[in-house]
């Protein structure tokens, strides 16, 4: 039995919203995207939403939107794909890496020891689907000794008054924190539509605006979009309506080229529009029927889907195993393998890559990180699942278990 890690959910649906587009005579940015924006709006309650063609583009547009440059200092979790760290790098600043707790999200408190005046945004990443402190992080960044510390060094900064909230929501789209949708419950909030996220645009991402006063969140998302444009003051569909001057546009700023295409728009406004009803139920099953059979097996550490405060949206089932090794988990993913079933494991943390090895930064000073890695293996979680392969999946790593276990012994 073959089965795939994360197949994205392409239904006839989502053939028809595409087909139309390309029908329609008009596949880059247009009326698919806004309708995507909207229905991006309507799930998360954000005042609004900007859709643009990666969540890497998207967060280095809001770096850089916020003035964030050479000297800054931006914190974000050690355990993430190297993407957050990587935006701040392009941007020239510093990523500040601190460690995450056992349920793979942030460390509040090793943020808060990692302030300083150069300290501009805090990043924290909602691992799985399943939401970091969020509350914890708003008293941090409105503590009056952590405001005495903030040095504004941009207008948007000195407007902020604070430390930004910049949420890496990659995983997290549908997701709940004390009742809240993800996409309001930071400052800034930006989500994936990569091709194995809950909803995919084959590549592309939504960046939600959710600013305190004095911000205009309508105007700043009109600058933002702009950004998406190489600072142009009109899109292509708008020059291309007709009319004697429609064609005149100017340049205002050094903008980026990161706007996202109606023909991909069309495949995530199909999903959104059955995410909470067909797709989000779904993934829930499966995590469901996951949970049903690991939690009677003492080796299995299972992810934390719901708590008091928080409402995973399903993104990652992240099993762990205890008291194994980083080799033997390797080898129990290539047992599990061997039986046509693809696992994968989020995260290897940023200073296990060459590239932040070579920055300084060192995996010793992430204990916990490491330890969530070195026993962590993700399993299939998507809507076509059925029960008897969710049942397959389990007894093949039960199986791989107790292979490398008894080789341990």
């Amino acid at each position: 039995m073959k089965i795939p890690f994360s197949p994205p959910y392409i239904d006839q649906d989502v053939i028809n919203e595409v087909v139309d587009t390309l029908q329609s005579g008009w596949i880059t940015t247009g009326p698919k995207v806004k309708a995507l924006e909207t229905e991006v709006e309507k799930l998360t309650g954000a005042p609004n939403a900007l859709c643009v063609n990666s969540w890497t583009s998207g967060a280095i547009l809001i770096l850089k939107w916020f003035g964030i440059g050479e000297g800054d200092e931006v914190i974000i979790p050690a355990y993430t794909y190297s993407a957050t760290a990587l935006a701040v790098l392009h941007c020239g600043a510093k990523p500040v890496m601190v460690d995450v707790n056992d349920d793979f999200t942030v460390n509040v408190n090793q943020v808060a020891t990692a302030i300083t005046d150069k300290t501009k945004i805090i990043m924290p990443v909602d691992i799985a689907g399943l939401p970091c402190d969020y509350a914890a992080l708003h008293n941090l960044v409105m503590d009056p000794e952590v405001v005495a510390k903030f040095r504004p060094a941009s207008y948007n900064q000195q407007k902020l008054g604070r430390i930004l909230v910049l949420s890496d929501a990659a995983h997290s789209i549908g997701a709940f924190y004390d009742s809240k949708p993800t996409g309001i419950l930071a400052d800034i909030t930006i989500f994936s539509f990569h091709a194995v996220k809950n909803i995919t645009t084959a590549e592309g991402g939504a960046i939600c605006i959710n600013l305190p006063e004095p911000f205009d969140n309508e105007e700043e998302y009109k600058t933002m979009r702009l950004w998406t444009l190489n600072g142009q003051t009109k899109d292509a569909f708008t020059k291309s309506q007709g009319g004697a001057s429609s064609w005149k546009y100017d340049i205002i700023f050094q903008g980026l080229k990161i706007n996202m295409p109606d023909l991909c728009a069309a495949l995530g406004l199909a999903q959104i529009r059955k995410y909470d009803q067909v797709i989000m139920p779904e993934r829930k099953r499966v995590a469901e029927r996951y949970h049903e059979f690991f939690k009677q097996k003492s080796w299995a550490q299972l992810p934390v889907m719901e708590d008091e405060h928080r409402k995973s949206c399903y993104h990652l089932y992240a099993l762990r195993i205890n008291d194994i090794t980083e080799q033997e988990r390797d080898e129990m993913m290539t047992k599990v393998a061997e039986d046509g079933i693809s696992v994968n494991v989020h995260f290897m943390p940023m200073p296990l890559l060459t590239l932040f090895k070579n920055l300084g930064y060192n995996i010793n000073d992430f204990p916990v990180a490491y330890d969530n890695y070195a026993r962590e293996i993700s399993l299939p979680i998507y809507p076509q699942l059925t029960d008897v392969q969710i049942d397959s999946i389990c007894s093949s790593i039960e199986n791989a278990y107790h292979k490398i276990a008894q080789k341990v012994l």
